[in-house]
């Protein structure tokens, strides 16, 4: 029952109730002093300390444990007296044998402070949650093992301020280290501690590239498959908006959406019963609806009578909504910055936000929305199979308003087909690049360009089965 008080010498146990209390002392024999390192028995005194032990059966142990106080027998020593140490089951300064610690510490590792006390509480060694928190902090670091895949990203810890480098086992996810910063010399050292890493996934950084080259230079660096596909959306929007004068053009009708579907629907439906003579309260038990929505529908004649516009208070922007319809008529891609100074010149004196706000509403364009290049790009870049019919039609008619915007479609899908790992993506790739050259797009000109200078890790995102995901 006891086995873990094996170095000491158990001379009573007491039943309390709703604990036990173990009687122990320290075993006779000569103890090395802790300065000089002299054996010595000569006794000074005795010393009683109180730890608390594994429970048993869901009670509490409380070992009393006499220690004895030793007098060192060099004269010139500088420590006269010490009292003896018993490792293993007594720590310096512990309330708790060393049993007890590690299983609270491996009940903490896993559900650190409050999860950890009420835990420790059913276990019968009660900790409080923040006793908790310090056996937690009390636990040495395991030493970092080098993964074979290894997967590096940054992270923000005051956006804008400070950032840190996290370095995970791409495999598994497990996370094996965290560094300060995220320049090259940081992540080198790193890495020139820690060597063994055969594949290293990361972004598009080239200084995290640059850090593994010189560490690393047998290792092969795979480019993460996310972060290219998102330098991709933003030189997909980037083109968008620089081919807006054209598309832009586009305008459809606004949809009338869910509510207005099912108000004609209503409408519809209460005016056919009503036409076979079918009366207002039996229309309400067949339909389903309260009697005054019944009367509602049937006192008016059109459906579109039932469409309620928004209202919107007096803004500042009211009084230039005819030079704002003009202007986004003769150029529906104009710059809100560019009305805004316009407005200005004229006498306003709201703030952009206001005017954002004011053309986001639609309140400018009257019953006419405007696709805005965030949008549009949004389309192009979403999957087919997830695009609603209205949203596939949209997208259709909008591409082929403007064949700069067909042929940036075309390439985007064919990209997006790469991003499935499989062996041969490289040489499509390179097909693919050569198709990005012959067409007039610039921004993504300017993609192609990144992806030459980081090829070696590009071709291994599209080949390998390695990813960043987890970071």
């Amino acid at each position: 029952m006891f086995s873990g008080l094996s170095a000491l010498v158990v001379e009573g146990v007491a039943d309390e109730g709703e604990g036990i209390r173990v009687m122990a002392r320290t075993q006779d024999g000569p103890v090395s002093c802790p300065v000089c390192g002299t054996p010595t028995e000569r006794l000074h005194g005795f010393h009683w300390r109180s730890v608390a032990d594994v429970p048993v059966d869901g009670r509490r142990v409380l070992v009393s444990v006499r220690v004895r106080r030793l007098v060192c027998a060099v004269l010139g020593c500088r420590r006269q007296t010490f009292r003896e140490q018993v490792p293993g089951v007594l720590g310096r300064y512990q309330r708790r044998t060393s049993r007890l610690a590690a299983q609270l510490g491996c009940v903490v590792k896993e559900l650190a402070g409050r999860a950890g006390a009420r835990v420790s509480r059913v276990v019968s060694a009660a900790v409080s949650r923040s006793t908790a928190l310090r056996i937690l902090m009390r636990l040495p670091l395991p030493s970092p093992r080098v993964p074979r895949v290894l997967g590096v990203d940054d992270f923000a810890l005051k956006r804008r301020h400070r950032y840190a480098t996290i370095l995970i086992d791409a495999e598994t996810g497990e996370r094996i280290d965290v560094l300060p910063g995220r320049n090259a010399d940081t992540l080198e050292a790193w890495l020139r501690e820690h060597p063994g890493a055969e594949i290293v996934c990361r972004d598009g950084s080239g200084s995290y590239g640059e850090a593994i080259r010189r560490a690393l230079p047998q290792a092969v660096q795979v480019s993460d498959r996310w972060h290219l596909w998102q330098n991709l959306c933003d030189k997909t929007l980037a083109e968008v908006r620089s081919h807006s004068s054209c598309w832009a053009t586009v305008n459809p009708p606004r949809s009338g959406g869910v509510h207005e579907q099912t108000t004609r629907e209503r409408w519809q439906a209460v005016h056919d019963l009503l036409g076979k003579g079918v009366g207002l309260l039996e229309c309400a038990r067949r339909l389903n609806l309260a009697l005054n929505t019944v009367k509602r529908y049937a006192r008016i004649r059109e459906p579109e009578a039932l469409r309620r516009a928004p209202r919107y208070r007096p803004t500042l922007v009211d009084p230039y909504r005819d030079h704002l319809r003009s202007r986004r008529a003769a150029d529906p891609a104009v710059p809100v910055q560019q009305l805004f100074r316009e407005i200005k010149e004229l006498g306003y004196t709201g703030s952009l936000n206001l005017l954002y706000r004011y053309i986001t509403q639609g309140r400018a364009e009257g019953d006419r929305p405007v696709i805005t290049p965030r949008r549009f790009a949004r389309l192009m870049l979403t999957r087919p199979d997830n695009l609603r019919d209205k949203d596939a039609a949209l997208l259709r008619e909008l591409t082929a308003a403007c064949p700069e915007m067909t042929e940036l479609a075309r390439l985007v899908t064919g990209f997006a087909a790469l991003l499935a790992p499989a062996a041969g993506n490289d040489t499509k790739l390179t097909e693919w690049i050569n198709a990005v050259r012959t067409t007039d797009l610039p921004h993504l000109h300017a993609f192609v360009n990144g992806l030459e200078l980081d090829r070696a890790a590009v071709d291994a995102g599209l080949t390998l089965p390695h990813h960043n995901g987890r970071t």
